[in-house]
């Protein structure tokens, strides 16, 4: 694409910032169209006009969506900046009293939505009734950056850290247990680990911390059943397919279940609430954060 004197004049618009800052985050036209709520042929038009203006690519077309240009992705900070500056204003101008409205997006993991994130909201809702939260479950690290989501609560292995673009808060340790049905007899719960036919996530999680210790301290024991999360392995225990390992914070939670060790040496990960520096302090965001913080509770 030419430059012309005419794009030199041309001045991005607030709406040019939007439609651009969209598509760098989705990445694709239809992802970029669900974020400013119109169609992915409007942002087509808008993209190839604003192009044509400035008489630069800022995109470059690939089979796996738009991917930006260095001179884009300078813009879409400038761009991020502005919308978390004009949140804060907007802020601001409300009345210290006035009540705290609008969505927050928070991803985390089953186990920890239905053991730790679930059970705060009854209080959350009572102290901010207007507040709308959207909770996703992934393994995946949806990425706060492209605003994916708003809060992230991550279990990250001991030796890692978060990633150094975000700001966050340690909440404790995620200790585990091996269990097992309360079903079982007792005379079969006092057999040796290594004997249970085992229920793990080895092929969807390698890393998680149970598959680690099962390896290191019963390496004999090859799973009978692999699911791809605590959740599944703690249901399919209840079930009756084996012994597991599983979060201390959700065997208090499952009467079915019996704890056959104590915590586990060697096994745990360290849960933190992560959210992107330039909108943490946007009010919606941290009356969800501090509640956070304030009820979750690590035995």
């Amino acid at each position: 694409m030419k430059s012309s004197i005419a794009s030199t004049q041309y001045t991005l618009t607030a709406s040019d910032l939007d439609v651009l800052l969209a598509l760098v985050r989705g990445g694709t036209l239809a992802g970029a169209a669900s974020r400013i709520h119109a169609d992915a042929s409007t942002v087509f038009r808008s993209v190839q006009r604003i192009e044509r203006q400035l008489g630069q690519r800022l995109f470059e077309r690939t089979r796996q969506g738009y991917l930006p240009s260095e001179t884009m992705l300078e813009i879409a900070g400038h761009a991020e900046r502005i919308e978390s500056e004009l949140e804060l204003a907007r802020a601001a101008a409300l009345s210290p009293n006035q009540e705290v409205i609008g969505r927050v997006r928070v991803t985390t993991v089953d186990a920890v939505l239905r053991g730790l994130v679930l059970p705060c909201m009854a209080s959350l809702a009572a102290r901010h009734a207007s507040l709308q939260l959207e909770l996703r479950t992934t393994n995946e690290l949806m990425s706060l950056s492209r605003r994916d989501a708003d809060l992230a609560l991550r279990a990250i292995i001991p030796a890692s850290k978060p990633p150094g673009h975000l700001v966050g808060r340690h909440l404790g340790a995620i200790r585990f247990v091996a269990c097992a049905s309360r079903a079982m007899p007792t005379a079969h719960r006092k057999r040796a680990l290594d004997a249970h036919p085992w229920i793990a996530p080895d092929d969807a999680l390698p890393d998680h911390p149970s598959v680690r210790w099962r390896r290191k301290h019963l390496a004999k024991a090859v799973p009978r059943v692999l699911v791809d999360d605590d959740v599944n392995v703690l249901d399919a225990i209840k079930a009756g397919a084996g012994v597991g390992v599983v979060p201390l914070f959700l065997l208090a939670q499952e009467p079915q279940l019996v704890a056959l060790t104590g915590p586990l040496e060697d096994c745990e990960s360290q849960l933190w609430l992560l959210a992107h520096p330039e909108s943490r302090h946007l009010r919606r965001i941290a009356a969800v954060y501090q509640h956070l913080v304030e009820h979750i509770a690590l035995p």
